[in-house]
């Protein structure tokens, strides 16, 4: 087989549609433009999703989702963030100095995520059950 040689299906190519070719043919005279109005003219131009100065459709749904203000100051950190850094002792300062926290960041939680392998104490830092008793396990404490 080869490239040159390939070609469509039976009745896969449809012969493009020949307009004003007489009332014979289906599509003669307004050569299936309709009867006057913009789109009907030749360079009868309109934005896509115009609807002749009615709202259009993507103005009248209503927007959706939505960003809570919260999440701007807050930020979740998985157990083996902590593994990567170098401190025994993390708060916010030091999660900062090792870019795991923009600065923008007041609150931070530690989920459950991945696995811890030595002792770190966390000191003003929130952590789920699952994380506490992680870290706990390794020889850590989680300070409120």
């Amino acid at each position: 087989m080869f490239l040159n040689t390939i070609k469509s299906s039976q009745g896969a190519k449809k012969a493009k549609a020949r307009v004003g070719r007489g009332i014979g043919s289906g599509s003669g005279k307004t050569c299936g433009r309709g009867h006057k109005g913009q789109r009907s003219r030749s360079g009868g131009y309109h934005k896509v999703g115009f609807e002749g100065g009615q709202m259009p459709l993507q103005r009248r749904v209503p927007k959706f989702g939505f960003t809570s203000l919260k999440s701007l100051c807050h930020q979740e950190i998985r157990l083996y963030d902590l593994n990567r850094m170098e401190s025994d002792e993390i708060d916010l300062a030091t999660l900062l100095a090792e870019d795991i926290i923009k600065r923008s960041i007041k609150t931070v939680k530690v989920v459950a995520s991945g696995d811890i392998k030595r002792a770190v104490t966390l000191k003003g830092i929130a952590a789920t059950k699952g994380a506490r008793a992680a870290i706990e396990a390794a020889g850590g404490k989680v300070e409120d």
